[in-house]
């Protein structure tokens, strides 16, 4: 069977939200919403937006859960900015934080506000030696980094360049195609 390399799976940047590191998140969320409606319909929806300082060299990304992570001040104080990596807390555990910081106490449409006047390269995720992948991996390579480090993307490198995002859910695409096209014996 003939290897599947990264380059097959991957978004290429150009078809990939982005914003520059001096947007606000209000910016990021727009870009993220227009780079949804434009995406190929077969697959899976934008779930981050690519950072990318004054020469377009793309430095890092702002997920979903940065976005959400954002609107909430008093998490700086608990200890959980930017990537935390998997924690298996008990509900009893973040009910007790919940509480003991007073979080989500305003309402969420003043949050909401005064978060989205945030400057992206204030909660924008830089990627660790760990997130990147080479454009010429094999998938086998990815999906170990993407299981091991817990994460739901990884940047593609051509060189020192960064070229796209391979993505859990296109991993997973690929690797269901190929569950199906198998035959059990």
């Amino acid at each position: 069977m003939k290897t599947i390399t990264i380059k097959g799976v991957m978004v290429p940047v150009a078809e990939y939200a982005t914003v520059s590191m001096e947007a606000t998140l209000h910016d990021a969320v727009l870009a993220l919403e227009k780079a949804q409606k434009e995406f190929d319909r077969t697959r899976y929806r934008h779930r981050a937006v690519l950072v990318y300082e004054e020469n377009r060299k793309i430095i890092g990304k702002v997920s979903q859960l940065d976005i959400l992570r954002a609107l909430e001040p008093k998490y700086e104080q608990v200890g959980f900015t930017g990537a935390t990596g998997y924690y298996p807390f008990s509900r009893k555990f973040m009910k007790s934080l919940f509480l003991q910081y007073n979080l989500w106490e305003k309402p969420l449409d003043a949050l909401c506000r005064k978060a989205g006047q945030k400057k992206v390269k204030e909660l924008m995720h830089s990627p660790g030696e760990g997130e990147f992948v080479e454009e010429e991996s094999s998938l086998n390579e990815a999906i170990h980094q993407l299981v091991v480090g817990h994460h739901q993307s990884l940047l593609v490198l051509r060189g020192n360049e960064i070229t796209g995002i391979l993505r859990l859910t296109d991993v997973f695409q690929a690797v269901s195609s190929l569950v199906k096209s198998c035959k059990l014996q």
